[in-house]
This record gives C-alpha cells, structure tokens and sequence, in this order.
C-alpha cells in the first residue's frame, strides 16, 4: 500500500478529478492524504457538481435548477456519486495545512485542477506546493497531474537547474481546444460571469490562448512536440463530449513518462487514476 498526497484548493477543484481519483486510489488499495490551505476540509467547485449556474436562466429562482449546458459540462452520475461518498470520508474532513506538508508523509503525490479563478489561483500559484512538487520529482516519486493540476507542475522551478519539472518531460493538459470551447460556450450563458470558464485571461498585446493551459506549460517544456494530445481523428477521444468509465477506456487520453502521469479533463479521470494506482 502507498500513500498519495492530494492538495486541494479550499474551494473550486474539479468534483471529478478529486473525487473520482480518491475512489480508484482506494479501491486498489491505496491510502489517500488531502491537504488544504489552512486544514480545513475544502468544498469543489458546485458549478460542477450540480450543473446549476451556466444556463442563461440560472439567475431566475423559478428555473434555476433546470440545466441544459450544465448537463452537459458536469460531473456525470458516477463522479457525482463519488464525490458524496468522499464528503463523509475522513481524509477529506482532516487534511493537513499545506504548510505542514513533508516529504516522509506520502510517497505519491496527485495533482488534480478545476478552472475557477477565484478558488484556484491561491492552489496554482503557491510556492508551498509548488516545493513540494519539486521535491517529488528530485526524488523521482511517482507524480500524477490532470488538467491545471499539470500547470502546476510547470510552474514548479527546480532551483538547481532554473527550470520547470516538467522540461524534458511529455506531457499532456487540459487543452486549449477543449478549454476554448468550454470558454466560449459558458460565456454566452453565463452573460453576468462570462470568464467562469478561464482561471487566467490575455493582456490585450497577448494572442488569444497565450495564457492557456496548453500554452502555458508548453512553454515549460523542452520542445513544444513534449506536449501530446489525442489525434484529432479519433473523435471518442478528442471531442470532448464522451467520458472514459470503469471498463471503458477508449475516450481517455493519458501520458505516461516514467514515474510521471498526466491527463487533460474530468473525461479522463478513471484511465487517469487507474493508470497512477498501477504504477504505485
């Protein structure tokens, strides 16, 4: 059995990623350690558990609760069924302070995302984590990263070299197709919060996508091939519509590099979470 560290903002992570790695972690027989900003339990992203707040209606008291975009952006059933399951779980109601994070308390460490600026922010941009992940691939521990969770990752500098952990490495992120379609739909029916979608958004001198995920850690790596993506023929897996599940693989796309493992969005997340157990 090994331990996996997962820090979590202490609000806004993404409900799948979260939830869905906690339930394969332990349902192979690993043991999971959460860790917030200040030890309090933390609370994913609502948008995302219940769908409710990107129809152009979600304002109205009367319809609020009706979702048609929300339906199709959420969590689905069996991550909305997970993330109840670790609301009650121990791990998930007594983490530990990110401050308090060391390297003889895990020997795995999974970075999930979530895309809401304003609970992410503080997780993506803290130097506590962002030395805990250098120390986790100095010390070469399997590391596993999924959507922003990888931007963390790249923006994780190993002061002996001044480069990213992630140089040299490949890798996939939430995508900018995927994140520019999200974006562009949720900004139409979202009118009065159009940028829920994009933790970071472009100067006015930057091209559009410059502070992406995709971009971003792209610039990160060795060379801009390092960063891979699912062809664009294989449209189960690069659509972004179809979800991979227990015993369906096939709309998953996840990167193994050593004892690094990275994914793009919740539609990965068991391929993702089952692939990260089988090299612990």
């Amino acid at each position: 059995m090994s331990t996996v560290l997962i820090p979590v903002p202490a609000r806004d992570s993404d409900p799948t990623e979260v939830a869905v790695s906690h339930a394969v972690l332990v349902g192979a027989g690993h043991r999971v350690l959460f860790a917030t900003p200040g030890g309090e339990p933390a609370e994913c992203d609502e948008i995302m558990v219940s769908g409710v707040g990107l129809d152009p209606w979600s304002r109205s008291a009367k319809s609020a609760r009706t979702a048609v975009l929300g339906r199709l952006l959420r969590a689905d059933k069996r991550a909305r069924t997970a993330y109840t399951a670790l609301q009650n779980d121990a791990s998930w109601q007594e983490p530990l302070p990110w401050h308090d994070i060391t390297g003889s308390q895990w020997d795995g460490l999974l970075l999930p995302g979530g895309h809401r600026a304003r609970g992410m922010r503080e997780y993506l941009e803290s130097p506590v984590l962002q030395r805990a992940v250098v120390g986790a691939f100095r010390d070469d521990r399997p590391v596993a990263a999924i959507c922003h969770g990888v931007l963390l990752a790249a923006r994780s500098i190993d002061p002996r070299t001044g480069r990213s952990v992630l140089h040299g490495r490949r890798t996939t992120a939430l995508t900018w197709r995927l994140e520019s379609t999200a974006w562009r739909l949720s900004r139409r029916t979202r009118f009065w919060d159009p940028d829920y979608y994009r933790t970071y958004l472009e100067a006015d001198a930057q091209p559009p996508g410059y502070l992406s995920v995709q971009q971003e850690v792209t610039r990160s790596l060795a060379s801009p091939s390092d960063f891979l993506d699912a062809p664009r023929a294989d449209r189960r897996a690069s659509s972004g519509i179809f979800r991979d599940r227990p015993g369906d693989e096939r709309p998953a796309f996840v990167v193994r590099d050593g004892n690094y493992v990275s994914a793009r969005w919740p539609g990965d997340a068991h391929t993702f979470a089952r692939t990260f157990a089988a090299l612990l």
